[in-house]
């Protein structure tokens, strides 16, 4: 029991700091681009208390996790606007912005990813402080695989969904403002239900980016 608490804990946060640089990125893309709304509602922080949503950042990952699925999560969406975007196409804009979050969790999981596919050149000189070390690597490109595959699955208000009716012909609005209206609803079935379908997609990743299996 104290193991599992443990294991929660761990998992929980290093979710939480992914989420967090994960939306800060969304918002840092659109502040680029000349929407400083991000900006001026504060959101440009990685504070953490400034982005926690207590049902995505707290009870969809413990419910997950204890439901036997992968641990999964969001934190409060960063807001910007489109219509500030100082670009010649606001579709593309708005894509850029949409895959700016899970591009980031993308970069860490390489960054430290590829730290632990060289583990052979630095753990010797680390002694027993190693396998821990590299537990605790192996987590945090894990988590950032599941949080960037996630996020890409086109379900509103995923990332997938604003970056996938970014490009799609204007007729297909329709369909995204229907979705949209049962989005949170959809998007729970998938997690509890339909979630461990990107768990081969982790895994394949994760081989390919350090070597070793995952879990």
């Amino acid at each position: 029991m104290e193991t599992t608490i443990i294991t929660v804990a761990f998992q929980l946060a290093i979710l939480i700091f992914s989420v967090v640089v994960h939306e800060v990125s969304h918002g840092l893309a659109a502040n680029a681009l000349g929407d400083q709304t991000a900006k001026y509602a504060g959101r440009l922080t990685l504070n953490p208390i400034s982005h926690l949503d207590p049902v995505g950042s707290v009870l969809v990952p413990l419910a997950s996790f204890l439901l036997g699925g992968i641990i999964i999560g969001w934190a409060k969406p960063v807001p910007y606007n489109p219509a500030n975007l100082r670009v010649k196409n606001q579709d593309i804009g708005s894509a850029v912005v949409g895959a700016a979050g899970p591009t980031a969790n993308i970069a860490i999981a390489l960054v430290f990813g590829l730290a632990l596919r060289s583990a052979a050149a630095w753990a010797p000189a680390l002694g027993g402080a190693a396998p821990a070390l590299m537990e605790i690597m192996g987590a945090i490109v894990l988590v950032n695989l599941v949080l960037a595959v996630f996020n890409f699955v086109p379900i509103p208000p995923l990332d997938g969904s604003k970056v996938l009716f970014s490009i799609l012909p204007a007729q297909w609005q329709g369909l995204r403002f229907s979705l949209e209206r049962f989005g949170f609803l959809l998007l729970l079935i998938f997690i509890f239900y339909f979630s461990q379908w990107i768990i081969p997609i982790v895994r394949f990743l994760f081989g390919i980016i350090t070597g070793m299996e995952p879990f």
